[in-house]
């Protein structure tokens, strides 16, 4: 096998996990200013916008029938999970709805691609293992603890997630900028639904236009990436590094806002390291 068909995936869903960690942190930032679903329909707003630019300057062939129809049903998914997140996050379970979510969203797709692409070996399924347990740790809120209340929707959450990438897998070889594109747009009518009907409109400054833009960018190079690296590899593989995510963010936040680690977070940092070599050994 050449070196870049070994490889490739595994470099392609780690840069997908580099932009969506940074992404969400620039995006968390500045939701403590800017209303979270206005900022979200913002960061579509110009997501949509590059990728279309982008794929459309590289000429690239638009999906067809069924490609479209997957890409949209991926977005419509994907929007309503994260409504359904950020829903679950205002009422107060964010110590339950950040980890079971971020781990169902993993863990569905990766038990799925186990299904259709066969057994990895014992290697890589150990660096699954190790992978939602780092996910869980560095996903889970340090405050709060764990309550019984809300699993349901952290559980529908997780789903819809997870439900993204097996709809957006449906695209097959399309053009990853497209598939991103569509989805997104998708995405887009539904955040504008909830912004629109719940009334989350506000004026925005200079920084907080700045963040949306950049937070937007990342967020879709990080989507073409993951979709890209579905293609070349195993789903299961892809889904399962690129839901690293949260790590990248944990680090940011420890770099820049000083934001104290304890020792489950750094617990779950190392079993995320681990992880990334033993999947990526496949």
């Amino acid at each position: 096998m050449p070196l870049y068909l070994h490889f490739g995936p595994a470099a392609l869903s780690l840069a997908a996990m580099l932009a969506w960690g940074t992404s969400d942190f620039i995006g968390g930032y500045a939701s403590r200013r800017v209303n979270a679903y206005f900022l979200t329909l913002l960061t579509h707003v110009f997501a949509l916008s590059v990728a279309t630019a982008a794929a459309l300057s590289r000429h690239d062939v638009f999906p067809d029938r069924t490609g479209v129809v997957w890409a949209l049903i991926a977005g419509t998914l994907g929007g309503f999970a994260l409504a359904t997140f950020y829903r679950a996050l205002s009422i107060g379970q964010m110590g339950l709805t950040a980890p079971v979510a971020a781990v169902l969203g993993a863990a569905i797709p990766a038990l799925v691609g186990l299904k259709t692409d066969g057994w990895p070996g014992g290697i890589v399924a150990g660096g699954f293992v190790l992978a939602g347990l780092g996910i869980w740790l560095i996903a889970r809120p340090e405050t709060g603890g764990l309550r019984s209340e809300g699993l349901g929707t952290a559980v529908l959450a997780g789903t819809g997630f997870a439900l993204f990438y097996l709809c957006i897998h449906r695209t097959g070889n399309s053009s990853a900028l497209w598939s991103a594109a569509i989805a997104r747009a998708a995405s887009l009518a539904v955040v504008f639904v909830i912004v629109a009907v719940g009334r989350h409109a506000q004026k925005l400054d200079s920084p907080a236009l700045l963040s949306g833009i950049t937070t937007g960018i990342l967020d879709m190079t990080g989507t073409a990436l993951f979709i890209r690296a579905n293609q070349l590899g195993r789903l299961d593989s892809a889904v399962v590094l690129s839901s690293l995510y949260p790590a990248i963010t944990v680090l940011l936040a420890r770099t820049f806002l000083h934001e104290h680690f304890t020792r489950w977070k750094v617990v779950g940092m190392l079993a995320a390291l681990a992880a990334v070599p033993l999947i990526a050994a496949r």
